[in-house]
């Protein structure tokens, strides 16, 4: 048996300004995005701000769904317009935020599965990583990659045989 020890590495800010402006930026649109969300079953509002590499910053909020398995994220909201209007153009950043009905922002925050994967298949298709802002209640945290939120990823190397 081999063991293995898989590390990421996170930069935890917990004074804004010590961002650099594109991410505070970037972190200033989810915000708004995250006021736009539907989110009458949770009442967890997600705000999501993409980065391309053309300058365009796009957007992307939760929809929810009474039917919960209809509803979208916003991450894949906002990469999935993305890919839509630029096919093709990368992604270089997101940042993601949360606040519940009153306003208050998430102490923690971390995209889900189904958006993990499909930040994952963008960061394949386009060759380069997504960096990941988690914009949370007292910190963001700032991960250089997607590949960090999926250390064990499967992807469309995983369908290779041979």
């Amino acid at each position: 048996m081999e063991k293995k020890e898989i590390k990421i590495t996170v930069a935890r800010y917990t004074d804004l300004t010590e961002l650099a402006e594109a991410d505070l930026q970037l972190i200033e649109a989810a915000r708004e995005m995250a006021k736009k969300a539907y989110a009458p079953y949770s009442g967890f509002k997600v705000g999501a701000a993409l980065r391309l590499a053309n300058g365009t910053i796009v957007g992307g909020s939760n929809q929810e769904n009474a039917s919960s398995p209809v509803g979208s994220c916003a991450e894949r909201t906002a990469l999935f317009w993305a890919g839509a209007n630029f096919p093709d153009t990368a992604p270089l950043s997101i940042a993601v935020t949360a606040i519940d009905q009153s306003g208050v922002h998430a102490a923690c925050l971390s995209p889900c599965g189904l958006c993990r994967q499909s930040l994952l298949e963008a960061e394949m298709r386009f060759k380069q990583p997504i960096r990941v802002l988690l914009d949370t209640r007292e910190h963001v945290d700032v991960l250089d990659d997607v590949k960090s939120l999926v250390p064990l990823s499967f992807d469309g190397n995983s369908l290779i045989s041979g």
